[in-house]
């Protein structure tokens, strides 16, 4: 597997409107919030995606419900790794499958165009292997 780079770190939120109060409105990030209740930017230095992510939002991507499977560790928060393409997605997958990791759900592309699989640790991480072509600078050869 090849990581290119973060590609998005997100709280989880069971609340969030209590964490916006804290991430918007006490430490000033530059978050954007969307009508389903995700907030997030892409102008944080260092970053390059930072989102509040709701928890009925986190499960419906993981598990296509509203509410988390109350057999599972709740998640505090996400993190995705880039790789180089889609395919690289599912071949990440399957590499950590092999050693032993179980998948939320393997390689899939969402609405938006990121192909994404994640995992879910037992210290309640959520992590992605992504590839998302906006992050890409894509040069004609």
């Amino acid at each position: 597997m090849n990581v290119l780079f973060v590609t998005s770190v997100a709280i989880v939120a069971a609340d969030p409107p209590r964490s916006r109060r804290l991430f918007i409105d006490a430490l000033g990030l530059p978050l954007e919030g969307e009508e389903d209740g995700y907030y997030s930017s892409g102008s944080i230095p260092g970053s390059k995606h930072f989102g509040v992510w709701p928890l009925s939002q986190a499960a419906e991507a993981c598990f296509g419900t509203p509410e988390w499977p109350a057999d599972r560790v709740v998640p505090q928060a996400s993190i995705e790794f880039e790789v180089e393409n889609a395919e690289a997605v599912a071949a990440a997958g399957d590499e950590l499958q092999r050693a032993g990791f179980e998948l939320l759900h393997p390689a899939r592309t969402e609405p938006w165009g990121q192909t994404v699989s994640r995992l879910l640790t037992e210290d309640g991480l959520i992590v992605g292997i992504s590839y998302a072509p906006s992050l890409h600078d894509e040069t004609p050869s």
